[in-house]
């Protein structure tokens, strides 16, 4: 479910009326937050129009007044006070991704498609749950794990089975060694705790929240918890709650090796461009080719198998990768010039992402006890995923040996929650479609509104105007698709995002997925 986002570019955001409070101006509530100047990289830098602070929370919250960790929070305040609608929480996903930017940055894309409105009318916080980034502690277990060159995800014997098992274990144990205390208050409902206890330090009656990916599972979570201090609540790129989260890989397996399918399938039809094939097998073949020629020498010393496979992944996420990774590819396979490849080696995230990912779902849901489970499950995968199958298992594999056992995973359900309004595009890979659908049947009070053909991860606030207007008219107004059996609303995919010309220049929608290189800020 990892899905982090860059957000680069300043916000403006058009001053609104400030006369006297109308009926449904803001309240004047209490604020327990002491807020101050966010860290920033330059003038630039968007955080520079935010506020950030740190909120203590317990560390259990059986025990309120027992051990404190800190959530680092950042706020975008309201410039719409007559129209002003509270405070809106952010989660891009991971789980382990960093929020902290989200409020500069949801501001900036609202605005990007023609909603500053909006923005104006929220107070809208980004914050790190708990282990991650600015919060304190941030967890790290091994910054060395994912180094170059790693050995192939795809073990060709017993032996390198057993060297990533071994890698696997050492990564657990370095966590356990270093974070023991920390790790058995990692679950979801924990963060979704400490939303509540971010609630609470606002002085507001009631939040809205906006999540991504895991975020939607998070944006459940609490409103299962919380169900009275709900406003609104956007979920984009659903969770299949059923599949928490071991059974939800092996989805994923079968999900990405269509959207890298449908990828080489875009790759071949501009070969004219990129020179790697004419048809989706031949592109496929020439990938495969490559990819066995860098396990014998790694590209530029730097990029083998394993951290090609990691690059490439990209394209599944998100549409808007695909020339850029094409160039890339090209640039190799056919020019030898290895140099816009090394620009995006970044294998499996950074660690604090890498920790946090595998410490939320390990004490989520129970796992396989057995390693014969997660091994003959990924031999009857990867003839028919061969992808992203082995990669997928090593990314998860430190969970295995994690000290603290997870379960039973928390039940969803709606019960007593206002109107959802549910956003999935049919051919999301990280999320499949099943997931929006399981969700809309737990959340009664949700609307499904249903991207055809989309196959960008979360693809809301991207230039598709059918979805974006629809989500700025709910969080402008409450304002839902009316319910209807199955899905309750259809956008169609936009041709020009969801089959990029490459000899255009690239608009100024948000690319999700992993981190973006310079070029594509």
């Amino acid at each position: 479910m990892k899905r982090l986002v860059l957000v680069t570019a300043a916000v403006s955001l058009g001053a609104g009326p400030l006369s006297a409070a109308p009926a449904n101006a803001a309240p004047a509530t209490a604020s327990a937050v002491k807020w101050g100047k966010c860290a920033v990289s330059g003038p630039d830098d968007p955080m520079t129009k935010a506020q950030c602070a740190q909120v203590p929370v317990p560390l259990d919250h059986r025990r309120p007044n027992g051990r404190k960790i800190s959530i680092a929070i950042s706020r975008v305040k309201a410039t719409d006070r007559r129209n002003y609608q509270g405070v809106l929480l952010i989660n891009p996903g991971g789980p382990g991704g960093s929020g902290l930017a989200f409020s500069a940055g949801m501001a900036r894309w609202l605005t990007a498609v023609g909603h500053p409105e909006t923005a104006a009318r929220y107070d809208i916080i980004g914050f790190d749950p708990r282990g991650v980034g600015s919060s304190k502690p941030a967890l790290t277990c091994d910054p060395s794990h994912f180094n170059p060159v790693r050995p192939d995800y795809r073990p060709a014997d017993a032996a390198q089975e057993r060297a990533w098992l071994a890698k696997s274990k050492r990564y657990a144990d370095a966590c356990a060694r270093k974070f023991g205390w920390l790790l058995p208050h990692m679950r979801t409902t924990d963060s979704a705790r400490d939303m509540d206890v971010i609630r609470r330090a606002l002085g507001r009656p009631k939040i809205s929240f906006y999540g991504f990916s895991y975020g939607t599972y998070l944006g459940a979570t609490y409103g299962t918890l919380f169900p009275k201090r709900v406003k609104r609540m956007v979920l984009d790129g659903n969770v299949n709650a059923k599949e928490v989260w071991y059974r939800s890989q092996l989805s994923q397996n079968a999900a990405f090796e269509r959207n890298i399918r449908l990828w080489w399938r875009w790759i071949a039809k501009w070969n004219a461009r990129y020179e790697l094939g004419t048809t989706q097998a031949a592109v496929e073949k020439r990938y495969y080719q490559v990819r066995a020629q860098a396990k014998q020498q790694p590209i530029g010393g730097k990029i083998g198998p394993s951290e090609l496979d990691d690059i490439v992944l990209n394209a599944g996420y998100n549409t808007g990768w695909y020339p850029l990774l094409a160039t890339a590819l090209s640039d190799w396979a056919v020019g030898k010039d290895a140099g816009l490849l090394l620009q995006l080696v970044n294998p499996g995230g950074e660690d604090n992402d890498f920790a946090v990912y595998n410490a939320v779902q390990a004490v989520d849901a129970r796992w396989p006890a057995k390693w014969s489970t997660w091994h003959n499950d990924a031999v009857r995968t990867y003839p028919r995923a061969r992808f992203n199958t082995w990669s997928n298992v090593w990314f998860n594999a430190p969970i295995h040996f994690w000290k603290v056992k997870g379960g039973p995973a928390f039940r969803l359900n709606g019960r007593g929650m206002p109107g959802v309004l549910l956003v999935q595009s049919s051919l999301d890979a990280a999320t499949p479609y099943q997931g929006g659908v399981e969700m809309h049947r737990l959340l009664p009070s949700s609307r499904l509104l249903v991207e055809v053909g989309g196959k960008t991860h979360s693809n809301t606030l991207n230039g598709n105007a059918c979805l974006d207007d629809r989500v700025a008219a709910y969080l402008n107004a409450g304002g839902l698709p009316a319910s209807k059996k199955g899905p309750d609303a259809y956008c169609k995919a936009v041709p020009a995002l969801n089959d990029p010309d490459p000899t255009a220049a690239r608009g100024a929608g948000r690319v999700t997925g992993k981190d973006l290189p310079v070029g594509l800020r």
